[in-house]
């Protein structure tokens, strides 16, 4: 039987948001497993998990690039806010995502090798040099960039750097309605962080194993067998309506959802308008940070 310690219920109820106590149970019934201890809690009803994964762990900024037809999301990461307020920081990262907007790098490693503006260094010297000056570790995490041959990419960054979005509508026509809708849309991403495009993009493995929590939840409230099967099919449908943008309510105009949106845009413009993909950054999201004093308060627990 694994020793449950307090920065393993920490972590777990960071995940979940789930009571310290029933945090501790979990991973007892499930001898420590975390990603086990999370569907345990699911099935008993008492986490959130699909909600709360994208805690962030660390600072710096999200910042966007580009042009109509083009939009460029990245992350470069500092170790406290006060860097990520830095006017040579606040430079150096919006001189990389005008890069990547421009030069289309095919991943981080050509970044690193590109001329950057200005300097007569690389990307990666630049970064080294940034480093040194600022006195704070520095890093270029990721980036995505889109580009429609017809159509608006459009970019949104939402609390000073903490989130950004790019988001791709292709049309023939893509006029200032397309560019609002795109607007919008990108606004909803942020707000909302959909999982996925469409409920074919879900993984069949990601389906059945939501299905099995539900059926697990159904029986345990007592449901008849007979109906189980159809209060799933109810529930899963709803389970993509949260999770999928195309099916999920609009949130400037929840009477909608977002195929309906895209559906009105193209009656409004008198041509075709698809909605090809997205790209959502949350700062600091899947970067685990250093146990801090917050175990300290769970300790007891574990003892």
């Amino acid at each position: 039987m694994a020793k449950i310690t307090a920065s393993m219920v920490a972590e777990l109820r960071g995940k979940t948001g789930a009571g310290m106590m029933d945090c501790k149970k979990a991973l007892s019934e499930t001898d420590g497993n975390i990603e086990e201890a999370i569907d345990f809690l699911r099935k008993k009803g008492l986490s959130a998990a699909a909600k709360k994964s994208g805690r962030v762990a660390a600072e710096g900024a999200i910042v966007a690039a580009g042009s109509e037809n083009v939009g460029v999301v990245v992350e470069v990461n500092a170790e406290t806010d006060f860097v990520a307020k830095n006017d040579a920081f606040c430079t150096f990262a919006a001189g990389v995502a005008q890069l990547v907007a421009e030069k289309a790098p095919a991943d981080m490693e050509a970044l690193q090798q590109e001329d950057f503006p200005g300097s007569g260094r690389t990307v990666a010297e630049e970064l080294t040099h940034q480093i040194a000056t600022i006195g704070e570790n520095m890093n270029i995490r990721r980036f995505a960039r889109r580009e429609v041959e017809s159509g608006i990419v459009e970019s949104y960054i939402h609390a000073g750097g903490k989130i950004g979005v790019i988001v791709e509508l292709a049309t023939e026509k893509p006029c200032d309605e397309v560019v609002t809708t795109a607007r919008q849309l990108a606004m909803h991403i942020a707000a909302v962080a959909p999982q996925y495009l469409n409920r074919e993009q879900v993984p069949a493995e990601v389906v059945e194993k939501e299905k099995e929590i539900m059926r697990v939840k159904a029986i345990e409230s007592g449901k008849p067998e007979n109906i189980v099967e159809k209060i799933i099919m109810g529930q899963i449908n709803k389970y993509f309506g949260e999770i999928c943008l195309l099916e999920q309510a609009f949130v400037i105009d929840p009477d909608k959802k977002v195929n309906k949106v895209v559906a009105d845009l193209a009656k409004q413009i008198g041509a075709e308008v698809t909605l090809m993909g997205y790209d959502r950054y949350q700062l600091g999201e899947g970067i685990e940070k250093r146990a801090d004093d917050f175990a300290a308060e769970v300790a007891s627990l574990t003892r």
